[in-house]
């Protein structure tokens, strides 16, 4: 008899330990290789003073198993907790978000009967590092970080995933028009990784018209790659407008580990009810099934899922008023169908290809090392932020220009990224921040950090506080900062 494949499960808050008892039933019944371990995390832990949501024993047990079988948790109302599902992610490397996204239309009401799509979310960069500070009185910032090897990883899973899975388009959604340095970096390896696939069609779209066009004509897509923020208000929309978020599942995938979930959340509202849908996280846990290598297991319970929902088997949130089943009857349904197809709809074949199994440990196949590149960098300049709320741009501007020293001269400030002096407009709104540029004056050789420092220290000198500054560089000759609005 094969060895059952250790999987570490948490039931969760909410709704949650209902709808995992009722998967772990279809998964044992229908003969699923897995050895669960559970762990507690959520809301219970949070309270008990662990401000991440999970305790160090549940840690070992994630590191040790490497599959992890999450259902929905609630985090606390209030500061001081960050999100665990993002905490997850990024200390175990789950880089890649994966979502189907499918329309049932013979079951469930959706406006886009042929709607199958797959979004691809980059999972650790981004927004969601959430490196954030309040600089001034009234300034706030945010760090958006993309990286080439978080890029190239992400765009080559989706490449690799379209190929496995006999996808015919990868499509890159970015905001490159706007942000030319973050996101352009996203769609130039986009087209650099495609190129390696050239059996694949590719295409790019800007992030808000794709949106729109998911929300319009959701068939035109196949697979979708894109950047952390733009993946999760995308995927949540193609879900709604597949028919119902309760029917989709998640995977999380990383070079070492990997989580599978329901894409929503834990519905205290009904909690405790019986009454919840156990689709999606059925769904993910079929993802799973494939990842540790047993597609047939997968397979045999997607059919009967299908098989179930064909015979006018629905929980309460499919039904809409209609006769309805509870969450354990709407399991025991499926597991009376295990070994039956649908007759209206095209079974469902699984690639035995995708996955092999493996008890030590599973590794996602779909990252490729490079060599870093030889790039020449060099400086350029500073761009020194002021906390001012007394002086005009004029007034800033001037006393700037006396404090430049041989090495630098003053390019221009800015104000919320608009350029405000030299030529400002006295219409441009202002803020207590400002951006003031000091770049290498003609003739100068290049630039050192000890130059800049003596630059801050003239500029403390003369009563200004600078709160924070970025170095200017550039990259093969290429700049590596963006200009400011109207410069």
């Amino acid at each position: 008899m094969t060895k059952k494949r250790a999987i570490t499960v948490a039931k969760g808050d909410g709704i949650g330990p209902e709808i995992m008892d009722a998967t772990l039933k279809i998964l044992d019944q229908a003969g699923a290789r897995i050895d669960p371990e559970f762990i507690d995390i959520g809301e219970q832990v949070y309270l008990q003073g662990y401000t991440s949501g999970i305790t160090d024993e549940a840690w070992e047990s994630l590191r040790r198993t490497k599959v992890f079988l999450k259902a929905p948790i609630t985090t606390p109302q209030g500061g001081g907790f960050k999100s665990l599902n993002v905490t997850i992610r990024t200390t175990l490397g789950l880089y890649a978000n994966v979502r189907p996204n499918i329309s049932y239309e013979q079951f469930i009401q959706t406006k886009h009967p042929n709607m199958d799509l797959v979004i691809i979310r980059e999972n650790e960069e981004d927004l969601y590092t959430g490196i954030e500070h309040q600089q001034t009185n009234e300034v706030t910032q945010s760090l958006k970080l993309i990286t080439r090897p978080g890029s190239e990883k992400i765009i080559r899973h989706a490449f690799e995933y379209a190929r496995k899975n006999n996808r015919k388009k990868v499509t890159c959604f970015s905001k490159d028009n706007i942000m030319k340095i973050t996101d352009g970096l996203f769609h130039k390896v986009f087209d650099e990784v495609a190129e390696e696939y050239p059996d694949i069609e590719t295409e790019h779209w800007i992030i808000d018209i794709g949106i729109a066009k998911i929300a319009d004509t959701p068939e035109h897509f196949d697979v979708i790659v894109m950047p952390n923020l733009y993946g999760d208000i995308a995927s949540d929309v193609a879900s709604q407008i597949s028919g119902s978020v309760g029917m989709a599942g998640s995977a999380n995938i990383g070079d070492q580990c990997a989580m599978f979930e329901a894409i929503h959340g834990s519905a205290p509202d009904i909690a405790g009810q019986g009454i919840a849908n156990p689709s999606g996280l059925i769904q993910g846990a079929l993802m799973m099934l494939v990842h540790i290598g047993q597609p047939e297991v997968a397979e045999k319970i997607h059919n009967a899922w299908l098989k179930t929902l064909e015979d006018g088997i629905y929980t309460g949130d499919v039904a809409k008023g209609g006769a309805s089943v509870n969450t354990q009857e709407f399991a025991e349904a499926v597991i009376e169908r295990l070994g039956e197809k649908p007759s209206t709809m095209e079974p469902v074949r699984y690639n035995k290809e995708i996955a092999k199994e493996d008890d030590d440990q599973v590794i996602a196949p779909f990252v490729k090392d490079r060599e870093k590149p030889d790039v020449a960098r060099q400086l350029d300049g500073a761009d020194v932020f002021l906390f001012n709320n007394d002086l005009s741009p004029d007034e800033i501007g001037q006393k700037l220009e006396g404090l430049t020293g041989s090495r630098f001269q003053l390019s221009m400030i800015s104000n919320r990224g608009v350029k405000v002096y030299p030529g400002g407009f006295p219409e441009t709104f202002l803020t207590d921040h400002w951006r003031c540029r000091f770049q290498i004056a003609g003739g100068q050789t290049e630039l050192t950090n000890a130059d800049i420092q003596q630059l801050l220290h003239r500029i403390s000198e003369a009563g200004l506080e600078w709160i924070k500054i970025e170095n200017l560089y550039t990259f093969n000759d290429e700049l590596g900062y963006s200009l400011g609005q109207g410069q």
